[in-house]
Protein backbone atom coordinates (compact mmCIF):
# COMPACT_ATOMS: atom_id res chain seq x y z
CA UNK A 1 0.00 0.00 0.00
CA UNK A 2 1.39 3.42 -0.91
CA UNK A 3 2.20 5.70 2.03
CA UNK A 4 1.92 8.88 -0.07
CA UNK A 5 -0.42 11.55 1.22
CA UNK A 6 -2.72 13.48 -1.12
CA UNK A 7 -2.31 17.23 -1.59
CA UNK A 8 -5.63 17.75 0.16
CA UNK A 9 -4.39 15.84 3.22
CA UNK A 10 -1.16 17.83 3.27
CA UNK A 11 -2.99 21.15 3.11
CA UNK A 12 -5.47 20.23 5.83
CA UNK A 13 -4.75 22.14 9.01
CA UNK A 14 -1.70 24.07 7.73
CA UNK A 15 -2.08 27.88 7.83
CA UNK A 16 -1.94 29.58 4.41
CA UNK A 17 0.80 31.95 5.60
CA UNK A 18 2.94 28.95 6.51
CA UNK A 19 2.44 27.39 3.09
CA UNK A 20 3.48 30.65 1.50
CA UNK A 21 6.58 30.77 3.67
CA UNK A 22 7.50 27.23 2.75
CA UNK A 23 7.33 28.08 -0.93
CA UNK A 24 9.86 30.88 -0.47
CA UNK A 25 7.60 33.94 -0.17
CA UNK A 26 8.92 34.72 3.32
CA UNK A 27 11.13 33.13 6.00
CA UNK A 28 9.43 29.96 7.16
CA UNK A 29 8.29 29.71 10.78
CA UNK A 30 9.04 26.51 12.65
CA UNK A 31 6.22 24.03 12.16
CA UNK A 32 5.25 22.11 15.30
CA UNK A 33 3.14 18.99 14.87
CA UNK A 34 0.82 18.16 17.78
CA UNK A 35 0.12 14.44 18.14
CA UNK A 36 -2.43 13.42 20.75
CA UNK A 37 -4.98 10.67 21.39
CA UNK A 38 -7.48 13.24 22.64
CA UNK A 39 -10.27 15.20 20.98
CA UNK A 40 -10.04 18.89 20.10
CA UNK A 41 -12.00 20.01 23.17
CA UNK A 42 -9.62 18.12 25.45
CA UNK A 43 -6.49 19.44 23.76
CA UNK A 44 -7.46 23.08 23.34
CA UNK A 45 -6.70 24.34 26.90
CA UNK A 46 -3.24 22.75 26.89
CA UNK A 47 -2.56 23.96 23.36
CA UNK A 48 -3.53 27.51 24.32
CA UNK A 49 -1.13 27.32 27.28
CA UNK A 50 1.63 26.00 24.99
CA UNK A 51 1.11 28.78 22.48
CA UNK A 52 1.30 31.35 25.26
CA UNK A 53 4.47 29.75 26.62
CA UNK A 54 6.04 29.95 23.17
CA UNK A 55 5.11 33.62 22.94
CA UNK A 56 6.60 34.20 26.39
CA UNK A 57 9.84 32.69 25.07
CA UNK A 58 9.94 35.28 22.30
CA UNK A 59 8.27 33.41 19.43
CA UNK A 60 5.65 35.13 17.32
CA UNK A 61 2.92 32.77 16.19
CA UNK A 62 2.67 32.75 12.41
CA UNK A 63 6.17 34.14 12.01
CA UNK A 64 8.34 32.33 14.53
CA UNK A 65 6.25 29.18 14.85
CA UNK A 66 3.04 27.58 13.66
CA UNK A 67 1.08 24.58 14.88
CA UNK A 68 -0.60 21.74 13.00
CA UNK A 69 -2.66 19.19 14.91
CA UNK A 70 -3.26 15.51 14.41
CA UNK A 71 -5.70 14.27 17.04
CA UNK A 72 -6.99 10.71 17.39
CA UNK A 73 -10.29 11.74 19.01
CA UNK A 74 -10.03 8.93 21.55
CA UNK A 75 -9.08 6.26 18.99
CA UNK A 76 -5.55 5.21 19.96
CA UNK A 77 -5.24 2.97 16.89
CA UNK A 78 -5.19 6.05 14.66
CA UNK A 79 -2.00 7.44 16.15
CA UNK A 80 0.52 5.67 13.85
CA UNK A 81 -1.20 6.99 10.71
CA UNK A 82 -1.47 10.47 12.19
CA UNK A 83 2.22 10.42 13.11
CA UNK A 84 3.05 9.43 9.53
CA UNK A 85 1.02 12.40 8.27
CA UNK A 86 3.08 14.79 10.41
CA UNK A 87 6.28 13.30 9.02
CA UNK A 88 4.97 13.75 5.46
CA UNK A 89 4.17 17.37 6.29
CA UNK A 90 7.87 17.82 7.15
CA UNK A 91 7.19 19.35 10.55
CA UNK A 92 10.23 20.68 12.38
CA UNK A 93 9.24 19.05 15.67
CA UNK A 94 6.55 16.74 17.04
CA UNK A 95 4.98 17.45 20.43
CA UNK A 96 3.48 14.12 21.52
CA UNK A 97 1.13 13.66 24.45
CA UNK A 98 0.92 10.28 26.22
CA UNK A 99 2.90 7.08 25.81
CA UNK A 100 1.03 5.72 22.79
CA UNK A 101 1.47 9.01 20.92
CA UNK A 102 5.22 9.21 21.50
CA UNK A 103 5.63 5.55 20.55
CA UNK A 104 3.78 6.23 17.29
CA UNK A 105 5.91 9.31 16.61
CA UNK A 106 9.09 7.41 17.46
CA UNK A 107 8.15 4.65 15.03
CA UNK A 108 7.37 7.18 12.29
CA UNK A 109 10.65 9.11 12.41
CA UNK A 110 14.18 8.78 13.75
CA UNK A 111 15.23 12.27 12.66
CA UNK A 112 12.48 14.78 13.49
CA UNK A 113 12.86 15.94 17.12
CA UNK A 114 10.12 14.67 19.45
CA UNK A 115 9.18 16.34 22.73
CA UNK A 116 6.78 14.31 24.85
CA UNK A 117 4.68 14.88 27.95
CA UNK A 118 2.42 12.69 30.09
CA UNK A 119 4.61 9.60 29.66
CA UNK A 120 4.84 7.59 32.88
CA UNK A 121 8.06 5.68 32.16
CA UNK A 122 9.72 6.54 28.83
CA UNK A 123 12.55 4.06 29.39
CA UNK A 124 10.18 1.15 30.06
CA UNK A 125 8.10 2.25 27.07
CA UNK A 126 11.18 1.87 24.89
CA UNK A 127 11.32 5.47 23.63
CA UNK A 128 14.33 6.62 25.68
CA UNK A 129 17.66 5.02 26.57
CA UNK A 130 17.80 6.62 30.01
CA UNK A 131 16.35 9.53 31.98
CA UNK A 132 19.60 11.52 32.02
CA UNK A 133 20.48 10.83 28.39
CA UNK A 134 17.41 9.78 26.41
CA UNK A 135 19.39 9.48 23.16
CA UNK A 136 17.86 9.19 19.72
CA UNK A 137 15.62 12.11 18.75
CA UNK A 138 13.45 12.36 21.88
CA UNK A 139 13.17 14.13 25.21
CA UNK A 140 10.39 15.53 27.37
CA UNK A 141 8.54 15.14 30.63
CA UNK A 142 7.61 11.99 32.53
CA UNK A 143 4.53 12.19 34.73
CA UNK A 144 5.62 9.44 37.18
CA UNK A 145 1.95 8.46 37.53
CA UNK A 146 2.52 5.18 39.39
CA UNK A 147 4.54 6.95 42.09
CA UNK A 148 1.44 8.93 43.08
CA UNK A 149 -0.61 5.85 43.97
CA UNK A 150 0.31 5.88 47.69
CA UNK A 151 -1.10 9.37 48.12
CA UNK A 152 -4.33 8.46 46.33
CA UNK A 153 -4.87 5.52 48.69
CA UNK A 154 -4.07 7.74 51.67
CA UNK A 155 -6.68 10.29 50.58
CA UNK A 156 -9.33 7.56 50.65
CA UNK A 157 -8.27 6.30 54.07
CA UNK A 158 -8.34 9.86 55.44
CA UNK A 159 -11.87 10.21 54.14
CA UNK A 160 -12.96 6.69 55.14
CA UNK A 161 -10.86 5.52 58.13
CA UNK A 162 -12.61 2.13 58.29
CA UNK A 163 -11.88 1.41 54.62
CA UNK A 164 -10.50 -2.06 53.87
CA UNK A 165 -11.35 -2.75 50.20
CA UNK A 166 -10.66 -0.46 47.26
CA UNK A 167 -11.72 -0.88 43.64
CA UNK A 168 -9.17 0.05 40.96
CA UNK A 169 -10.33 0.84 37.44
CA UNK A 170 -7.54 -0.11 35.02
CA UNK A 171 -7.18 -0.36 31.27
CA UNK A 172 -5.53 -3.58 30.02
CA UNK A 173 -4.77 -1.81 26.71
CA UNK A 174 -2.50 0.62 28.57
CA UNK A 175 1.21 0.06 27.93
CA UNK A 176 1.88 0.09 31.69
CA UNK A 177 -0.92 -2.25 32.72
CA UNK A 178 1.46 -5.14 33.46
CA UNK A 179 3.55 -2.99 35.81
CA UNK A 180 0.67 -0.94 37.21
CA UNK A 181 -1.07 -3.88 38.85
CA UNK A 182 1.77 -5.22 41.02
CA UNK A 183 2.87 -1.68 41.92
CA UNK A 184 -0.63 -0.74 43.08
CA UNK A 185 -1.08 -4.04 44.92
CA UNK A 186 2.20 -3.45 46.76
CA UNK A 187 1.14 0.03 47.83
CA UNK A 188 -2.26 -1.22 49.04
CA UNK A 189 -0.69 -4.10 50.95
CA UNK A 190 1.59 -1.73 52.86
CA UNK A 191 -1.46 0.28 53.89
CA UNK A 192 -3.38 -2.82 54.97
CA UNK A 193 -5.84 -2.53 52.09
CA UNK A 194 -7.18 -5.10 49.65
CA UNK A 195 -7.66 -4.10 46.00
CA UNK A 196 -10.06 -5.43 43.39
CA UNK A 197 -9.14 -4.63 39.80
CA UNK A 198 -11.94 -3.81 37.39
CA UNK A 199 -10.61 -3.83 33.83
CA UNK A 200 -12.11 -1.81 30.98
CA UNK A 201 -11.04 -0.62 27.53
CA UNK A 202 -14.38 0.37 25.95
CA UNK A 203 -17.47 2.33 27.06
CA UNK A 204 -19.45 -0.91 27.47
CA UNK A 205 -16.65 -2.46 29.52
CA UNK A 206 -16.61 0.61 31.76
CA UNK A 207 -20.34 0.15 32.37
CA UNK A 208 -19.78 -3.54 33.15
CA UNK A 209 -16.88 -2.72 35.47
CA UNK A 210 -19.15 -0.55 37.59
CA UNK A 211 -21.82 -3.25 37.69
CA UNK A 212 -19.14 -5.63 38.95
CA UNK A 213 -18.12 -3.12 41.62
CA UNK A 214 -21.74 -2.77 42.69
CA UNK A 215 -22.03 -6.56 43.02
CA UNK A 216 -19.03 -6.43 45.36
CA UNK A 217 -20.72 -3.66 47.37
CA UNK A 218 -17.79 -1.36 46.74
CA UNK A 219 -17.52 1.99 48.51
CA UNK A 220 -14.26 3.44 47.17
CA UNK A 221 -12.59 3.68 43.77
CA UNK A 222 -9.21 4.69 42.37
CA UNK A 223 -9.03 5.37 38.64
CA UNK A 224 -5.60 4.73 37.13
CA UNK A 225 -3.80 7.31 34.97
CA UNK A 226 -4.83 6.46 31.42
CA UNK A 227 -5.46 8.57 28.33
CA UNK A 228 -8.64 6.66 27.47
CA UNK A 229 -10.04 7.15 30.97
CA UNK A 230 -9.30 10.86 30.65
CA UNK A 231 -11.31 10.96 27.43
CA UNK A 232 -14.15 9.04 29.18
CA UNK A 233 -13.95 11.07 32.40
CA UNK A 234 -17.58 12.24 32.30
CA UNK A 235 -18.88 8.69 31.92
CA UNK A 236 -16.64 7.40 34.71
CA UNK A 237 -17.37 10.26 37.12
CA UNK A 238 -21.12 9.90 36.49
CA UNK A 239 -21.03 6.15 37.12
CA UNK A 240 -18.95 6.59 40.26
CA UNK A 241 -21.51 9.02 41.62
CA UNK A 242 -24.53 6.92 40.62
CA UNK A 243 -22.97 3.87 42.34
CA UNK A 244 -22.16 6.01 45.40
CA UNK A 245 -18.42 5.44 45.22
CA UNK A 246 -15.88 7.73 46.84
CA UNK A 247 -13.57 8.22 43.87
CA UNK A 248 -10.00 9.42 43.40
CA UNK A 249 -8.75 10.33 39.93
CA UNK A 250 -5.34 11.26 38.51
CA UNK A 251 -6.79 14.25 36.61
CA UNK A 252 -8.35 17.42 38.00
CA UNK A 253 -10.61 17.55 34.93
CA UNK A 254 -12.31 14.38 36.21
CA UNK A 255 -13.26 16.21 39.41
CA UNK A 256 -14.67 19.07 37.35
CA UNK A 257 -16.72 16.36 35.58
CA UNK A 258 -18.18 15.21 38.91
CA UNK A 259 -15.53 12.97 40.47
CA UNK A 260 -14.90 13.34 44.19
CA UNK A 261 -11.13 13.91 44.43
CA UNK A 262 -8.03 14.00 42.28
CA UNK A 263 -4.31 13.89 42.93
CA UNK A 264 -2.03 14.31 39.97
CA UNK A 265 0.34 16.42 37.97
CA UNK A 266 -0.68 20.04 37.43
CA UNK A 267 -0.63 20.22 33.62
CA UNK A 268 0.08 23.96 33.30
CA UNK A 269 3.75 23.93 34.44
CA UNK A 270 4.37 20.76 32.41
CA UNK A 271 3.09 22.44 29.24
CA UNK A 272 5.29 25.48 29.88
CA UNK A 273 8.30 23.22 30.38
CA UNK A 274 7.53 21.42 27.13
CA UNK A 275 7.80 24.80 25.41
CA UNK A 276 11.23 25.29 27.03
CA UNK A 277 12.35 21.97 25.51
CA UNK A 278 11.07 23.11 22.11
CA UNK A 279 12.93 26.41 22.42
CA UNK A 280 16.21 24.66 23.25
CA UNK A 281 15.87 22.33 20.30
CA UNK A 282 15.04 25.17 17.90
CA UNK A 283 18.19 26.91 19.13
CA UNK A 284 20.32 23.91 18.21
CA UNK A 285 20.19 21.47 21.16
CA UNK A 286 20.13 17.76 20.40
CA UNK A 287 16.96 16.34 21.99
CA UNK A 288 18.73 13.10 22.89
CA UNK A 289 21.18 15.08 25.05
CA UNK A 290 18.46 16.87 27.06
CA UNK A 291 17.63 14.97 30.28
CA UNK A 292 14.02 13.94 30.74
CA UNK A 293 12.35 15.98 33.47
CA UNK A 294 9.58 15.27 35.91
CA UNK A 295 6.92 17.85 36.77
CA UNK A 296 7.57 19.25 40.22
CA UNK A 297 4.03 20.35 40.99
CA UNK A 298 1.16 18.04 41.79
CA UNK A 299 -2.27 19.24 42.80
CA UNK A 300 -5.17 17.93 44.81
CA UNK A 301 -8.73 18.92 43.92
CA UNK A 302 -11.91 18.11 45.85
CA UNK A 303 -15.50 18.36 44.64
CA UNK A 304 -17.52 19.38 47.69
CA UNK A 305 -20.78 19.21 45.72
CA UNK A 306 -20.12 15.54 44.90
CA UNK A 307 -19.23 14.88 48.54
CA UNK A 308 -22.61 16.30 49.58
CA UNK A 309 -24.43 14.10 47.05
CA UNK A 310 -22.58 11.10 48.49
CA UNK A 311 -23.42 12.28 52.01
CA UNK A 312 -19.75 12.37 52.90
CA UNK A 313 -18.16 14.92 55.20
CA UNK A 314 -14.72 16.00 54.01
CA UNK A 315 -12.41 16.25 57.06
CA UNK A 316 -10.96 19.77 57.52
CA UNK A 317 -7.42 18.35 57.36
CA UNK A 318 -8.24 16.95 53.90
CA UNK A 319 -9.71 20.24 52.70
CA UNK A 320 -6.55 22.04 53.77
CA UNK A 321 -4.51 19.86 51.43
CA UNK A 322 -6.60 20.85 48.39
CA UNK A 323 -5.27 23.39 45.92
CA UNK A 324 -8.80 23.83 44.66
CA UNK A 325 -12.30 22.99 45.89
CA UNK A 326 -15.22 22.63 43.47
CA UNK A 327 -18.29 24.04 45.20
Amino acid sequence: MSCAISRRQVLWGVPFALLAARTGAQPAPKLIGILSPYATADVEPALAAFRQAMRDLGYSEGRGFAVVQRLADGHQERLPALAAELVQLRVDLILASTTNAVKAANAATSTIPIVFESVADPVAAGVADSINHPGRNVTGLSNFSIDLSPKRFQLLTQLLPALRDVEVLANPANAYYATQKPAIESVADKLGLHVNFADASTPDEIEQAFRTMAARRAVALIVTADAYFYARRLQIATLALSHRLASVFPFAASVDAGGLMSYGVDPAPAIRQAAVFVDKIFKGANPGDLPIEQPTRVEMVINRRTAALLRLTIPPALLLQAERVVE
